[in-house]
C-alpha cells in the first residue's frame, strides 16, 4: 500500500508542475473531433500554400470540348461549364476562404479587443457609449451587416474581408467587456492595483492574458462563421470576383446545372462543410481543454 501510494506521488508531481499550455494542448489531443478538425484544416492549408505544385491544371484554363465533363482519370472533380478543371478552382478557392477566414477574424479582433478592454475596465461613460454602438450593431444580424457593408464598400476579396470583420467585432467587444469586468474584481489584481502599477499595465499584462483562452476559443468559431460569410458574399456577386476561383462563386454557377452537371456543386459544397464542421470541432475541443474545471 505504501509502494502504490509512493509511486503516485511523481505522477501527481509532474502533473502540478505541468505548464497550462502544455495540459491544454494534452487535453486538446485528447478528443478525437479536435483531432479530426485539426487534421482536416491542415491539409485544407497546406493545400492552398502549394496550390501551384498541388494542383492539376490551371483555375482559370479553359476548355470548349471538355464543357461539363463527369469526374475522370484526367479532371477527378470533373469540369465546369467553361471547361475548366473544378479539383484546380477548389483547390485554389481555399485560398480565398482561409485567407477571409483568417484576416476577417483579425480585424474583429485588433478592433473588438482593445474595445472591450476599455469599456469592462473603464466602465462609467466610455463602457455606456461603447455598449450602445454594440448593441446597435448586434440588433441587425450578422451576415446582413455583412452584406449591407459589402454592397456599400464595393464587390471585391479584400472588401468582403473588411465587412466580415466589422460584422463581427460586436461579437468580441461583448466577450471582451465580459471577460474583463469578471476579472477585474480578481485578488491579483487588486495585488497589482496596491503594487502602484498604472492602469495600461494592468489591463495589459494582468487581465489581458487571462481572458484570452475565451477569445482564443471565440476566434475559431468566428473562422467558421467568416468562411461561411464569405462564401454567401461571393455567392451573391460580393466577394471574390470571376474567374478567380471560390468556393461560394463556385456554388453561384452550379445552381443552374444542378440537374446536368450535379458534380459542380458537390465539391465545393462539400469543401466548406468540411472546413466549417472542422473549425467548429476545434473550437468545441479549445473550450473543454481551456476549462480550468476540467481534469
Amino acid at each position: 500500500m505504501a509502494d502504490t501510494t509512493l509511486s503516485a506521488l511523481p505522477i501527481a508531481a509532474s502533473d502540478e508542475l505541468e505548464s497550462p499550455a502544455r495540459r491544454a494542448l494534452r487535453r486538446l489531443f485528447k478528443r478525437k473531433g479536435a483531432v479530426a478538425g485539426l487534421v482536416v484544416i491542415a491539409t485544407f492549408v497546406l493545400l492552398a500554400l502549394f496550390a501551384p505544385l498541388i494542383s492539376p491544371y490551371e483555375p482559370i484554363a479553359t476548355s470548349w470540348s471538355l464543357v461539363r465533363k463527369p469526374p475522370s482519370a484526367l479532371h477527378w472533380f470533373g469540369t465546369d461549364e467553361l471547361g475548366r478543371d473544378i479539383l484546380a478552382r477548389v483547390i485554389y478557392g481555399a485560398r480565398a476562404s482561409l485567407l477571409a477566414g483568417a484576416i476577417s477574424v483579425g480585424i474583429a479582433l485588433s478592433i473588438g479587443v482593445p474595445l472591450g478592454l476599455l469599456s469592462g475596465y473603464r466602465g462609467g461613460f466610455i463602457d455606456a457609449l461603447i455598449s450602445r454602438i454594440t448593441d446597435a450593431m448586434l440588433a441587425c444580424p450578422f451576415l446582413i451587416l455583412a452584406i449591407a457593408l459589402a454592397a456599400f464598400l464595393g464587390p471585391s476579396l479584400g472588401n468582403a474581408m473588411i465587412a466580415i470583420g466589422i460584422s463581427a467585432t460586436p461579437i468580441f467587444v461583448r466577450l471582451t467587456r465580459g471577460q474583463v469586468m469578471s476579472v477585474k474584481v480578481e485578488d491579483y489584481v487588486e495585488a497589482a492595483r496596491a503594487m502602484g502599477n498604472p492602469r495600461w499595465r494592468i489591463a495589459l499584462f494582468h487581465i489581458l492574458p487571462n481572458i484570452m483562452p475565451a477569445l482564443l476559443v471565440q476566434a475559431t468559431l468566428s473562422i467558421a462563421a467568416a468562411i461561411i460569410a464569405e462564401a454567401a458574399l461571393s455567392f451573391l456577386g460580393l466577394g471574390q470576383q470571376p474567374p478567380a476561383p471560390s468556393w461560394g462563386s463556385m456554388l453561384n454557377v452550379a445552381q443552374r446545372f444542378l440537374t446536368n452537371a450535379p458534380w459542380m456543386a458537390i465539391w465545393p459544397g462539400l469543401a466548406i462543410f468540411l472546413v466549417v464542421l472542422s473549425f467548429n470541432l476545434v473550437g468545441d475541443g479549445l473550450r473543454d481543454a481551456l476549462d480550468p474545471r476540467e481534469r
